[in-house]
């Protein structure tokens, strides 16, 4: 069942942002663009190379109105552990969200029960709480967010701009389509 234009699930959950924690509930979420990047477990080995990724680009997310949350099923003091121990995850500067009893991994269908653990999605979420972008990928590829910063620029483009599309391989700025007949949404 596809997850486009569900409501996000009501939650509040710890963070660890800026070396200490803090509540984050959907209420925080709702008026500005999001990213909820899934990711399995903290002290592992690829999920540090994809969040030092979205880390380097963090910024651009922020100048483009977009907040990123990481999320994974572990606690906020495991966030802060990792934090402490590791030079790749020293440099996140969004908060990490702390999902022990999977409330946010359940919600947005991700979780491994077997495993308590969430699958490697990336959502991306409008200001109104509806998810309007989302991928699951296999537990050993990494995720790119040069991608999805490129995607988060069409979906923010085609949200202010509900007649025209954006083409394959579009960047902001580059050209859209207009369809003759009301498609949009549609297909």
């Amino acid at each position: 069942m596809s997850q486009i234009g569900k409501q996000i699930v009501d939650f509040k959950v710890q963070a660890f942002v800026n070396n200490g924690f803090k509540e984050v509930t959907k209420q925080d979420v709702l008026g500005k663009w999001s990213v909820f990047f899934f990711y399995p477990a903290d002290f592992t080995f690829l999920c540090p190379t994809e969040l030092e990724d979205l880390a380097d680009k963090y910024t651009e997310f922020q100048e483009a109105g977009v907040e990123v949350y990481g999320v994974s099923c572990d606690t906020h003091f495991v966030h802060k552990a990792w934090h402490d121990t590791s030079a790749a995850i020293k440099k996140v500067k969004y908060p990490l969200l702390a999902d022990p009893t999977g409330v946010l991994a359940r919600g947005f269908d991700v979780m491994i029960e077997e495993a308590g653990l969430a699958e490697r999605g990336t959502f991306v979420v409008n200001p109104k709480g509806e998810i309007v972008s989302y991928e699951v990928v296999a537990g050993n590829i990494g995720r790119n967010a040069d991608e999805l910063f490129r995607r988060i620029q069409a979906l923010q483009f085609v949200d202010s701009h509900p007649s025209e599309v954006c083409p394959a391989k579009w960047k902001k700025g580059g050209e859209t389509l207009k369809p003759s007949i009301d498609l949009v949404g549609k297909i």
